[in-house]
């Protein structure tokens, strides 16, 4: 379906916004770093928020990703609000092995979205992480689909550690933004090119006095 392109790579005809959410603690960071690096690594909890660009080659299309991740404390909950506006995509992310982080994305992010999201084409996308630890699984795949089903997102399981699914998740969720015209043309740098062109072009008129009397 994709590839992944390098960094250093400079060309790419679509730039979108992503948005990772969830409890602290559920992997949030470490999915964005196994995607991003390829690899992970013991990772302090966000304090605020931060963020990765990622190039990669989805359906023969050249597109950079910013990708957000939030910090899923209460206390950084006002701050990192401002972030849902004008995203293109939304992740939400729960602990397999712990279920309050999979109540929490009904009770609290769910909400969040609506409260805050700006754009109400956003495509959201809901992933059980640690899959890797299945002998500690508490909350089972089809309870994931029914509530992806719900929440009318779309529904991936992976492990950061492993890497299982990770490049899926995110290559899943940038086929869905480019399949829906809005998303598409908005995050289209030929789009934003034409959108500043006139203004590039215009030219404001010299002093001259009035004519009015």
């Amino acid at each position: 379906m994709g590839s992944s392109s390098g960094q250093g790579s400079n060309g790419y005809e679509y730039s979108f916004k992503v948005l990772l959410i969830g409890d602290s603690g559920v992997g949030k960071s470490s999915l964005l770093v196994s995607f991003v690096n390829a690899s992970i690594e013991n990772l302090p909890p966000t304090i605020g928020v931060d963020f990765k660009i990622k190039l990669l080659t989805v359906d023969g299309k050249k597109v950079k990703l910013t990708i957000w991740d939030t910090a899923g404390q209460e206390k950084f909950r006002t701050l990192t609000s401002s972030y849902y506006r004008g995203a293109q995509g939304i992740i939400l992310v729960y602990d397999v092995t712990r279920r309050e982080t999979f109540a929490n994305l009904s009770t609290v992010w769910a909400k969040e979205i609506e409260l805050y999201s700006t754009n109400q084409d956003c495509i959201k996308m809901l992933v059980g992480n640690k899959v890797d630890r299945d002998g500690e699984r508490v909350v089972t795949r089809e309870e994931g689909i029914a509530l992806a089903k719900d929440l009318g997102c779309l529904f991936l399981e992976c492990s950061a550690k492993t890497r299982e699914n990770v490049q899926q998740c995110f290559e899943e969720l940038t086929l869905k933004i480019l399949e829906v015209p809005s998303l598409s043309e908005e995050g289209s740098t030929a789009t934003k090119r034409n959108t500043v062109k006139p203004q590039q072009q215009y030219t404001a008129p010299p002093n001259s006095s009035s004519c009015c009397a």
